[in-house]
């Protein structure tokens, strides 16, 4: 095959679909082994649909969901013996299901081994299905359940696991394998967005839990004397077990990107030897990644393919891999060894500095509502006349400077509210504050969004409010992949209405389903930045 079809991400060519290669540098094979294992884990979602979901099966499908988000796995052999282990649970279930196997969908029967993977996949591409408001549900529906996987699965890999969840996706898979009205399409996709909300509390209490509740804190963004390692991502599990493994060793600890928030929760301020953040967004990694001069640690999505220059020195767990790259598993009792990096961090040179400064993180939900009546006060007085929520991901696009711009044309009476890698759009400008508080308030990473939800909810509770939509709050969203579709699901479920989205409407979105979004929520594309900051001010 020399085509591909994906449209999953915000960088989709020419915002219809990536043809030849992704520009996440993902290709063809790659393309389609993912969306192969996809359509067996839809079989498997047939099969399993209304029995008791086991947290073995549970997990193995959060886990394989999770696989397929942007930026996560570039090994071909590697996903290839997931769809293995995917045929396998899938023809296990079928030995026990009570009907004819040969009236089931086509995911959750067909056979085949490696050399006929891409020809499967081929038949079973997105661009094989005509209809494009059809495509587009299902797809807006699977994008949505990858990201919810992905939360479910940094939760359970804390210990915290909701089996509604698993069931949930379970039946959306299988949904996805049936001719349902556009009606009851749009039902699952809403059910979404409640799911999501149920998923992002779970993984917010499995953080809370285990690493207390953040606290604003000042993160250090210089560089120490010693030898460092990089950790990137999203799991703080894997930090706390990294940070463990060094203590004592002479090797400082940095987060990048959307492991900044880890310095604000209580047990990390336990840690000296982790110094600092050390550079941007997931999409300069290229260049940070060559300066850092030690080891780096991939966690989670955001990978995208090493350069030579460091390709010597980058290690990937969980969920990640890329072919040639070093692979920690997690053994048999939960623990992983980080003894190879840490050895390989001594022999290199500390961290070329990139700025030396701090940023102000640790604006969760909880630490937020400490400051409510300080917050109402402001408001009830006009020194703040606008919350702006600008939360979601940063990205290679140029028009995502549109971010930047908005943060420093905003008036003096406007706090903006943040979480996930968008953050690094503005959150390094010298933007002051409003009686202390200040104008920037992160409350974490992307599935911290949640706590922009808490506060917003609250903070109608406390107006004495009836809609959500009445509150001083508007939103101007930017997207990247799909953990942040499982975030705009969740703002729609909470009645959240009038979004702007950019720097582009998903691809994903056919023009009937846009139109949907449209008139039922209000959703817009972002504009010229001086006329969406007159509107976001006026409420509109």
């Amino acid at each position: 095959m020399t085509e591909m079809f994906c449209f999953q991400c915000q960088e989709a060519s020419k915002n219809e679909a990536c043809v030849v290669r992704g520009v996440c540098g993902k290709t063809v094979d790659i393309a389609e082994l993912q969306d192969l294992l996809i359509h067996t884990l839809k079989g498997i979602a047939v099969l399993a649909e209304g029995r008791e979901v086991d947290a073995d099966l549970g997990r193995f499908i959060t886990g394989m969901l999770y696989t397929t988000v942007t930026n996560v796995n570039f090994d071909a052999g590697v996903i290839e013996g997931y769809i293995q282990q995917a045929m396998a649970r899938r023809e296990a279930l079928a030995a026990a299901w009570s009907g004819d196997v040969a009236h089931l969908p086509d995911a959750a029967r067909w056979q085949g081994d490696e050399a006929t993977y891409h020809q499967k996949a081929h038949e079973i591409g997105l661009a094989q299905i005509e209809d494009k408001d059809t495509r587009s549900l299902r797809e807006l529906l699977v994008y949505g359940l990858k990201g919810m996987a992905a939360y479910a699965e940094e939760a359970a890999a804390l210990g915290h696991v909701d089996e509604t969840i698993w069931a949930f996706i379970i039946e959306a898979l299988a949904s996805t394998t049936r001719d349902l009205s556009v009606a009851e399409m749009i039902n699952y996709v809403m059910r979404a967005g409640e799911v999501s909300v149920t998923t992002m509390a779970l993984l917010d209490a499995a953080h809370t839990a285990t690493f207390g509740a953040p606290e604003i804190t000042e993160i250090k963004t210089g560089v120490g004397a010693r030898p460092g390692i990089l950790i990137s991502g999203h799991s703080l599990g894997d930090l706390k077990a990294l940070l463990d493994q060094t203590a004592g060793a002479g090797v400082d600890v940095y987060t990048h990107s959307e492991m900044l928030p880890a310095h604000a929760y209580p047990l990390f301020k336990g840690y000296p030897h982790l110094v600092g953040n050390y550079g941007n967004a997931w999409w300069q990694q290229d260049k940070e990644f060559a300066a850092f001069n030690g080891p780096i640690l991939m966690t989670t999505n955001c990978i995208t393919p090493p350069k030579a220059d460091y390709a010597h020195r980058i290690y990937t767990t969980n969920q990640v891999g890329f072919e040639g790259i070093p692979h920690i598993p997690e053994g048999a009792d939960g623990h992983k060894d980080f003894s190879a990096l840490i050895e390989q961090a001594k022999a290199c040179p500390p961290p070329t500095a990139l700025e030396d400064g701090a940023i102000i993180g640790g604006f969760a939900h909880r630490q937020v509502l400490q400051l409510a009546d300080k917050v109402i006060d402001a408001v009830k007085s006009g020194a703040i006349k606008r919350f702006v929520v600008m939360a979601g991901c940063d990205g290679r696009h140029k028009g995502r400077d549109y971010y930047t711009q908005v943060a420093q044309t905003l008036p003096q009476e406007a706090v903006i509210l943040t979480a996930g890698c968008a953050k690094y759009r503005y959150n390094k400008l010298e933007l002051g504050d409003i009686g202390g508080i200040p104008r920037v308030l992160d409350a974490g990473q992307c599935n911290d969004s949640y706590s922009l939800a808490v506060v917003a909810l609250k903070l109608k509770e406390a107006f004495g409010l009836d809609d959500i939509n009445d509150l001083p709050i508007s939103y101007d969203i930017a997207w990247y992949e799909q953990k942040a579709v499982t975030v705009l699901l969740a703002l729609l479920h909470l009645g959240v209405k009038g979004i702007r989205l950019g720097p582009t409407l998903p691809a994903f979105l056919s023009p009937n389903v846009a139109k949907v979004l449209v008139e039922s929520f209000g959703i817009t594309p972002i504009g010229e930045v001086a006329a969406d900051v007159a509107a976001i001010m006026e409420g509109r």
